[in-house]
């Protein structure tokens, strides 16, 4: 059940994003499109950055016999159209809840993950031989208020004391000087991990990899149907019956039945939006005095982000609308239109070649989850990055691959991201919750 307009869900429909246009082809025989009828140890739904990571360690490190279904082409759903930020954290909690919830060592080892997670994606890029374009070297956390950098002064604090992370705190003045000057520009937390980076190329870098392993990658095809015959699944597709011993459900914030409801009541899509500018003039970039490659978020609760591609586009995302009607959408992109103009007044008037949006998956524990299900352990999962799923989302699913293959068991995720998500009362009700929280953020940004 969604309360999203179906045409969210059209997997024959393109995204529209700078992504499509600049990504290469995959190779010759990695889609394989619509499946048959098969038989395989696991199968594995959605074809992003966690399925596509999990299928490639399951054929490479444990020669297991694997299918993967992908309702649209590969990497069609958040891995092909986010905005590229490999950085830090796959989480909406503050530092102090996730200190607070889970004990400093347990908030360590989530942190630390993730910063693996980090440079996991470059040295998979590298190793296996595809580009990623990254861009910069760490990420500019903003405070749009004069009153949110006090918040980032205490965000250095606990990064420094409780995890060893050197983040520099700037002033306007040097963020000015060093990195870009705009009107919501207030002083910066300078992390020192994370980079930007081409989205579609991970995602289809991983594709290519998992089918060179022996990964069997199905595009346009949808799971319509899910049932239990014995110890198997069959995952029934509009072309074929996948049967599997067991399933790895990959789908993140398109998650929806047929998935299990223990998953699809439990997470909360959220939608992000995303423009794109013509490249800049030299003139048109010293008018915000912009000089940094890394990417940029600000501190409102419905943030901002941001980041100057490398032909010089600018890319500018926000949460969006709570219908995804085309209306809907077409009013946020005006919306967006107008706040980048003036968030960068010099920029107010150049053109936007490229506009898309998708869903960023939340849940209330405000952490990703990773697991089986509890009454049905043949079945497993890895979802809710919570907008921050390009360093999460690959390592995740080589998390999976490692548990499935017994190199790992459940105790080696982080307690912070073991098991499912937490419950949401009334799930029929998650749309009105959403718009009730929106609101919220809105009035908590002024």
């Amino acid at each position: 059940m969604t309360w999203y307009h179906p045409g969210m869900y059209d997997a024959a429909k393109p995204a529209g994003s700078i992504w499509e246009e600049t990504a290469p082809p995959l190779p010759a025989g990695t889609d394989l499109g619509p499946c048959g009828d098969e038989t395989c140890e696991v199968a594995i739904i959605g074809g992003g950055y966690t399925g596509l990571s999990c299928a490639f360690h399951l054929a490479s490190e444990f020669s297991t016999d694997v299918r993967l279904l992908e309702a649209g082409t590969l990497g069609w759903g958040a891995s092909g159209r986010n905005g590229g930020f490999c950085t830090l954290p796959p989480s909406s909690l503050p530092l102090q809840s996730l200190l607070a919830r889970f004990g400093e060592a347990e908030a360590k080892r989530f942190i630390f993950s993730q910063l693996e997670a980090i440079s996991f994606v470059r040295s998979f890029a590298a190793k296996q031989g595809f580009a990623i374009e990254p861009q910069g070297e760490g990420e500019l956390h903003v405070a749009h208020a004069p009153s949110r950098y006090a918040g980032l002064a205490e965000e250095s604090r606990i990064l420094k004391e409780k995890f060893g992370i050197s983040a520099k705190l700037l002033p306007r003045e040097e963020v000015t000087e060093r990195f870009y000057d705009s009107r919501e520009q207030f002083g910066a937390l300078l992390m020192p991990t994370g980079f930007g980076l081409h989205p579609l190329r991970l995602a289809r870098g991983l594709a290519a990899a998992a089918a060179r392993a022996g990964a069997k990658l199905h595009g346009a095809s949808p799971v319509i149907r899910w049932e239990r015959k014995g110890a198997d699944h069959l995952l029934v597709t509009p072309s074929g019956t996948i049967r599997a011993r067991r399933v790895v459900v990959a789908t993140n914030g398109f998650t929806r039945s047929p998935m299990p409801p223990a998953l699809a009541d439990r997470i909360i899509p959220v939608m992000s939006n995303i423009l794109v500018t013509r490249p800049l003039t030299d003139d048109e970039i010293a008018t915000q005095n912009w000089q940094t490659e890394s990417p940029c978020a600000n501190t409102r609760s419905l943030l901002f982000y941001y980041r100057m591609l490398p032909d010089r586009r600018f890319l500018f995302g926000a949460r969006g609308d709570t219908t995804g009607k085309p209306e809907d959408g077409a009013r946020m992109r005006r919306y967006m239109e107008r706040r980048l103009g003036e968030v960068f007044p010099g920029w107010a008037q150049v053109e936007i070649t490229h506009s898309w949006r998708g869903f960023v998956c939340m849940s209330l524990g405000g952490t990703p989850s990773i697991g089986s299900l509890p009454d049905e352990p043949s079945v497993y999962f890895a979802l809710g990055y919570h907008g921050n799923g390009v360093a999460a989302a690959p390592w995740s699913g080589r998390m999976l691959a490692q548990v499935i293959g017994d190199k790992e068991d459940f105790s080696a995720i982080p307690a912070a991201m073991r098991g499912v998500p937490a419950s949401i009362p009334f799930p029929a009700l998650r749309g009105w919750y959403l718009r009730a929280a929106l609101g919220y953020y809105r009035l908590m940004d002024l």
